[in-house]
């Protein structure tokens, strides 16, 4: 028998809000609530709420624990401030990608670590595989829940719900011990979306009652439930990429476009250093690069693309942009063929249909 699906707390508050659910990665979450193109526009010209509580929350601390991170990801740690987050990756030693994840640094040697939630245990292991005597790592994953407030009027909506003036919470910033309506949380002014808005993270407890709360305030300026689908297709505009699609570990940061998160010039050593540093030298076998329609059809994750006769690469992920009302799509190509304005074809259903190289991020706030 297949094994059952994990749920998160807020599972028996989908349905009241009309959600339907699909299996993402283990999980039964939901897919949409109204409908995915009007999540989205909700997120772009208001703001959705977002259940994400199945991200797993891995803290590490103890007297080695900024040497120990800065041997486990590519980013610079000591770089951060307390109260402050910083978006990297964790690389096998041939560089290609165990995860890309949050760090948030919560004091000296005490940070937490937000994962994607099919690649918890992987990262957890690799994580104890690689720790040293002076370090604690602990999986509270179960012990969190997540939501994500994302879109114009997200503070507005939220300020109205605690007093801790979140004008002051900056981008890639944190605070912790918020009170939020009778909750205290950690609220991160971070997203996947591409929009303004916070991350909230609390206990189980807290977030199956911040969910209607949220909803309940943000009702006059049209805060609505948002599910996978939304959270998808604005990712994707917002040219940000999916662990799974546009990172594996067969595709290293450098080849998606991370560059920014891989510092070859930190001090310290890490994994997965000497592969990347030869990729940067010789210059990456394949780039990540967007692709817009000019015949009828829609790209989808691994479609080939062709040049001339040559296959070039494929689809990493594809849909109609619901902002841009295009047909777009990132594809993974031969680096030498990459060039703007390069005319591709894609093959959908067995024909082979015309598309050009385009610039990303495809939508900009």
């Amino acid at each position: 028998m297949a094994d059952a699906l994990k749920r998160t707390a807020l599972f028996d508050s989908y349905a009241a809000y009309g959600g339907k659910t699909i299996d993402f990665g283990g999980w039964e979450l939901p897919v949409q609530f109204s409908s995915i193109k009007n999540e989205h526009e909700a997120v772009r010209t208001k703001a959705g709420l977002f259940d994400v509580s199945h991200m797993g929350e891995v803290f590490v601390s103890g007297a080695g624990a900024l040497a120990y991170l800065q041997r486990l990801v590519t980013n610079d740690v000591s770089k951060l401030a307390d109260g402050q987050a910083q978006y990297t990756a964790m690389c096998y030693e041939d560089g290609g990608t165990i995860d890309d994840l949050l760090i948030y640094k919560r004091g000296d040697n005490d940070y937490l670590l937000v994962v994607n939630a099919s690649n918890i245990d992987k990262d957890v292991e690799w994580m104890n595989s690689h720790a040293t005597a002076d370090v604690v790592i602990e999986d509270k994953s179960s012990e969190y829940g997540l939501l994500a407030l994302q879109g114009p009027v997200a503070q507005e909506v939220l300020q109205k719900l605690t007093d801790e003036p979140l004008a002051d919470i900056k981008f890639f910033r944190f605070k912790e011990n918020v009170n939020v309506a009778g909750h205290s949380v950690l609220v991160s002014r971070t997203g996947y979306t591409g929009e303004n808005g916070f991350e909230i993270y609390g206990s189980p407890e807290a977030i199956v009652a911040l969910w209607p709360a949220i909803l309940e305030a943000g009702e006059a300026e049209g805060v609505i439930p948002a599910g996978l689908g939304a959270r998808d297709t604005l990712r994707f505009e917002a040219g940000l990429p999916l662990y799974g699609q546009e990172l594996s570990k067969d595709i290293s940061p450098l080849e998606t476009g991370l560059g920014f998160v891989v510092k070859l010039n930190k001090e310290q050593d890490f994994l997965g250093k000497a592969a990347l540093a030869a990729q940067k030298e010789n210059g990456v076998p394949r780039k990540l690069i967007g692709i817009e329609m000019i015949d009828k059809g829609i790209p989808r994750t691994g479609y080939k693309v062709f040049l001339g006769d040559v296959e070039i690469g494929e689809v990493t992920t594809g849909t109609q942009s619901p902002t841009l009302k295009k047909n777009i799509g990132f594809a993974l190509l031969k680096s030498e063929h990459t060039a703007e304005g390069t005319e591709v074809e894609v093959e959908i259903r067995n024909k082979r249909l015309k598309a050009v190289i385009i610039a990303t991020p495809f939508y900009k706030r």
